[in-house]
């Protein structure tokens, strides 16, 4: 946005909540990027607007239909960042992630290291898709998911340990040439961070996409934690998010 601006390009930006009416201006993307806001909606409630199937108060699953549902277009491909629960939460949560496998083509999930975006503990996720050009073709389009595991494992990334491309190199070679996600793939014996699961199996696994296989074998060492008020700052942040979303959903009720 940044680059928009100081270039004098019309960068088309809106300001307001997509998910009210004020959403409904905008028009259907064939590409969409989003890192939707973590948390329960401000004030409470859900989406005021009143094009979509699917209401909840939980910006993350809100913000997910809006984009496949209203802002992606036929032909379109998507890239979401979200948090664990979108992929577990049941009751309204498993009803939009099988709405999502049906109407789009969930091809792949990269589940990230913890900590990255937002406090240390969040543990988020890129779930990659697409929308088929042709719109009466609404149901049956997740075929297979291919899931991505850089978080088992993996060191612990701050401001010693730098999250950089190289530990992307590999989930974009097995990814493929193919922004879609259509390229061929395959699953290798020697990378156990790429795996497929079929629909079947997923619905064997009651539509949840908390899809993880590696053994745990991470231990943390006392000399690697940082320091106290490092930990006691992160505590009081997930402490705070978490009686901010509790107030939000009292206010729901």
């Amino acid at each position: 946005l940044h680059n928009l601006a100081v270039d004098d390009e019309n960068a088309g930006i809106l300001f307001g909540d997509t998910l009210s009416s004020e959403g409904t201006v905008l028009k259907p993307s064939t590409l969409v990027l989003s890192n939707p806001p973590f948390g329960t909606k401000q004030g409470g409630g859900g989406p005021t607007r009143e094009d979509l199937l699917h209401y909840t108060s939980n910006k993350q699953l809100a913000f997910l239909h809006v984009i496949y549902h209203r802002l992606l277009a036929n032909g379109g491909r998507a890239a979401i960042v979200l948090p664990d629960n979108v992929l577990f939460e049941g009751g309204i949560g498993k009803t939009i992630r099988r709405d999502l496998m049906d109407k789009c083509n969930l091809h792949t999930i990269l589940r990230l290291p913890t900590g990255i975006f937002y406090a240390q503990g969040v543990k988020t996720n890129v779930l990659f898709f697409s929308k088929p050009k042709d719109p009466t073709k609404d149901t049956g389009n997740t075929q297979n998911v291919w899931v991505y595991d850089l978080r088992t494992n993996m060191p612990q990334f701050g401001k010693r340990t730098l999250l950089t491309q190289q530990h992307f190199d590999d989930f974009i070679a097995c990814f493929g040439n193919k922004a879609d996600g259509s390229a061929k793939r395959k699953q290798h014996d020697d990378n156990e961070r790429w795996r497929c699961f079929s629909r079947d199996e997923i619905v064997q696994k009651d539509d949840s996409l908390d899809l993880s296989w590696i053994k745990d074998e991470s231990s943390v060492d006392a000399a690697d934690l940082p320091a106290p008020e490092v930990l006691a700052a992160e505590a009081m942040g997930e402490l705070t998010e978490a009686l901010r979303e509790l107030d939000g959903l009292m206010r729901a009720l």
